[in-house]
């Protein structure tokens, strides 16, 4: 776990480091690890962000964020546009393109995650883990079936890798979350709610609210 008061400092530090050329142009050298290890730890520099934006910043975004919709809408959205094929193979080759992934992912897909989930409820976070194993499937299926490739700078081998390992970390998700509604615990009373006593991050987790919770 990272203390609350360094959850920036990490933050940056991540982004930097992916910034570095030799690490940026090692993970954009695979299509799987592209999408598979730059692109989550890109949003999860913007999430880790989010957990401790100043209370100005916090509380307009907040009369936006109800129950966390908008949040995991923007970052659906924002996410599903940089798993396209043409945007993946734009980004390698083309320095502007680049820097929208390397801007966009922080802020339109972490830092949106960090401020809705904690927020939002039961159903809005099964709605949104639902939509992101069909979004697995749906590409998974796409580069496993499709003849040619999809993107010029990966070999089409590269290519079916990926949609194999989609389609794997989405049953695994599926299958865990068939494994809390049959056996797990969920506690339905509890909304995260709006934090209105002056702090700009969400509540601690605690025993019943860690972020790998419903």
């Amino acid at each position: 776990m990272i203390a609350a008061g360094r959850t920036a400092p990490v933050a940056a530090l991540l982004f930097l480091a992916l910034a570095l050329p030799p690490v940026r142009h090692t993970l954009e050298a695979s299509m799987s690890a592209q999408m598979l290890v730059q692109l989550p730890l890109l949003a999860g520099a913007g999430y880790l962000l989010g957990l401790r934006l100043p209370v100005r910043v916090a509380a307009p975004l907040a009369n936006w964020n109800h129950r966390g919709v908008t949040g995991f809408v923007l970052a659906s959205l924002a996410s599903a546009y940089w798993m396209l094929p043409r945007l993946l193979d734009a980004s390698v080759t083309e320095p502007a393109i680049a820097a929208i992934k390397f801007l966009s992912l922080p802020l339109l897909v972490g830092l949106p995650l960090a401020q809705s989930w904690p927020r939002s409820s039961f159903v809005v976070r099964g709605v949104f883990l639902l939509e992101l194993i069909a979004t697995l499937f749906r590409l998974g299926w796409l580069y496993v079936v499709s003849p040619v490739r999809l993107c010029n700078n990966y070999l089409i081998d590269d290519q079916q890798r990926l949609g194999q390992i989609l389609i794997a970390v989405g049953a695994i998700l599926l299958l865990w979350i068939a494994w809390k509604l049959l056996w797990g615990r969920f506690d339905l009373t509890r909304y995260a709610g709006e934090w209105t006593d002056g702090r700009s991050v969400p509540p601690q987790p605690t025993i019943n609210n860690l972020p790998g919770r419903l």
